[in-house]
């Protein structure tokens, strides 16, 4: 009977000895894990709820950046399956917006500025070359006090070749070639004017991307591109009329 009792001591001896030294090894590490988890959990529903604030205050482009990282950070939690039924349409509106700003920031406005016996309101664009960087060759409206309204494209010395009415190729949009009139400035500036200014501004603020074909002095014929789609008539007003 000694021995069956003896192992019993052990036993109990043994389970005493667990009890003491605590949970094992892989417990901890389930237990750290669970603990990691519910966190994720938790941080992934704080960052939800500003993506829902957010979106409340129609900022999609921020909005779309925080539902990608969302989407990235805590994937499989319930907080990034709820993005994932909205962020598409988002990303997709946050995406047309950038594009919309990119073109508008193409445009430079400037308004009541003081020209030559009078003021003038102008916006003025650079072409884009092929490789998609910003030319050299201006397209500017103008409006001003003494002349009147005019478009133009104004280049570096020593500017285009026209004599007296020329024509050049307008396309508009990649449709069908127009041949618009145009002349060069009596006092030799190296510009180039349109002679339909109106109907030419009016065009304009339908057009995404507007190519002139045109002969420089430099020696070559040039098709110069620019995209006007962030063209903004309002920023582009009249001028006061005077009394």
């Amino acid at each position: 009977m000694r021995a069956p009792a003896l192992a019993v001591l052990c036993a109990a001896a043994l389970l005493l000895a667990g009890c003491e030294h605590g949970p094992t090894a892989a417990q901890r590490a389930a237990a750290a894990q669970a603990r990691a988890a519910a966190q994720r959990v938790a941080q992934a529903q704080l960052e939800l709820k500003l993506y829902h604030e957010v979106l409340a205050r129609h900022d999609v482009q921020l909005a779309a950046s925080l539902g990608r990282e969302i989407e990235r950070r805590y994937a499989g939690t319930p907080a990034a399956g709820e993005v994932g039924k909205t962020l598409p349409a988002i990303a997709a509106e946050a995406a047309k917006l950038a594009h919309a700003q990119r073109l508008a920031a193409l445009w430079d406005y400037q308004t009541g500025v003081p020209m030559e016996g009078g003021t003038q309101n102008t916006a003025s664009i650079n072409d884009t070359r092929s490789d998609g960087s910003q030319g050299n060759i201006q397209l500017i409206l103008r409006r001003h006090s003494a002349w009147g309204q005019s478009v133009y494209l104004y280049a570096q010395a020593p500017g285009f070749v026209c004599k007296g009415l020329c024509r050049i190729e307008l396309r508009v949009d990649g449709g069908r070639p127009q041949a618009w009139a145009a002349y060069l400035p009596p006092t030799g500036e190296p510009a180039l004017f349109i002679k339909d200014d109106r109907r030419f501004i009016s065009m304009l603020e339908k057009a995404q991307i507007v190519e002139l074909r045109v002969d420089l002095k430099q020696g070559d014929v040039r098709t110069l591109k620019y995209k006007v789609g962030g063209f903004k008539p309002a920023s582009f007003p009249p001028l006061a009329k005077k009394g």
